[in-house]
């Protein structure tokens, strides 16, 4: 039997989650294969989960935090370069889910840590969690991927995975938080790198052979168009937040020149539909605010462009006013929007 031992020295968890279905879907199906990595602080959310209702996105935007949406389904985590990530790949009449927890948690008896599975997807140490897991399988081959604390920053774990209270009525799959505890707290010596050697030698036990590890850096994207396909998609508006599943956004305020409730129903990013209920005098305007705002990416780049296209076309009534209240509708609804 073939093995592969594939280590990544890339912290950009677009990188590195293309790498996973590169490895998927194009990798020899008859291989076990170890791929070990970790991401600078990043939220990954589900493949049906909503960013806006998972986390708060304008607070990692002004924090230079990345946004990724992974292939498979589950809920919500925060990577940091305190989390260390493990995939196996293995032929599908050879996949063995307890093998692969057990490489994990003979790794960790190495380094003195005695830890156990809990349930179907997790281990942990007593009664804390102190890793995750998910599967996909196709006609020949299965994969099973998951994040191991290690020194994680839990305080982010909630500035960033505790949403605004939006009123979003979701339709995708909200995350459900456990009680979590990081490797340090068992052995205050590991590291992200002690800790890969473990695996590495675990996995090389569990199977009697050992393999030169291939390190993966951004040149192996220039070496395989296809990884850098999948990079490509993973990068991506369109995938981050276009493959965002239908909700409701349902706001209201008062301004001087009257109510506006604004209802929005978003699809795939995009405010499909526009209602809005005022008593405003000049229902042109609010006309005007439907049609401008009908067909925009969910976005407050989008919002401030149709809005200020709106500024520029002839007024319905004064000049000052028009120009006056779609900036005060502009301003209060990318602060609403948060993103």
């Amino acid at each position: 039997m073939k093995l592969r031992i594939l280590k990544s020295s890339v912290t950009n968890p677009w990188f590195n989650l293309a790498t996973e279905d590169w490895i998927f879907q194009e990798l020899d199906a008859h291989s076990h294969i170890l791929f070990l990595w970790r991401n600078s602080e990043t939220v990954v959310i589900g493949r049906s989960q909503n960013p806006w209702v998972e986390c708060k996105t304008d607070k990692m935007a002004e924090d230079g935090v990345y946004l990724a949406r992974r292939q498979s389904g589950g809920g919500a985590v925060f990577h940091d370069l305190g989390n260390t990530n493990f995939t196996f790949l293995s032929p599908k009449d050879g996949y063995d889910q307890q093998a692969n927890f057990d490489i994990i948690i003979n790794a960790l008896k190495k380094l003195g840590i005695e830890a156990s599975l809990s349930g179907r997807n997790d281990m942990q140490v007593g009664d804390r969690k102190i890793s995750g897991s998910a599967f996909k399988h196709a006609t020949d081959r299965s994969f099973h991927h998951g994040t191991l604390l290690v020194n994680a920053n839990m305080q982010k774990l909630g500035d960033y995975l505790n949403p605004h209270p939006l009123k979003l009525q979701a339709k995708g799959i909200k995350s459900v938080r456990s009680r979590v505890a990081n490797l340090v707290e068992f052995n205050d010596s590991i590291t992200h790198e002690s800790l890969s050697q473990a695996i590495i030698e675990a996995f090389c036990d569990y199977y009697g052979k050992t393999v030169e590890i291939e390190e993966l850096d951004e040149d192996s994207l220039k070496q395989e168009p296809h990884l850098n396909r999948y990079y490509e998609q993973m990068a991506d508006w369109d995938w981050r937040f276009g493959k965002t599943p239908q909700f409701n956004h349902h706001i209201e305020t008062r301004f001087e020149w009257g109510i506006i409730d604004l209802h929005l129903e978003v699809a795939q990013a995009i405010m499909t539909e526009v209602v809005i209920f005022s008593d405003a005098l000049n229902v042109e305007l609010i006309e005007a605010l439907k049609q401008a705002l009908t067909g925009a990416k969910y976005t407050v780049d989008a919002v401030t462009s149709r809005l200020n296209d709106l500024k520029q076309q002839p007024a319905a009534g004064s000049e000052s006013s028009w120009i006056t209240q779609i900036t005060d509708f502009e301003q209060w609804l990318t602060g609403q929007m948060v993103t």
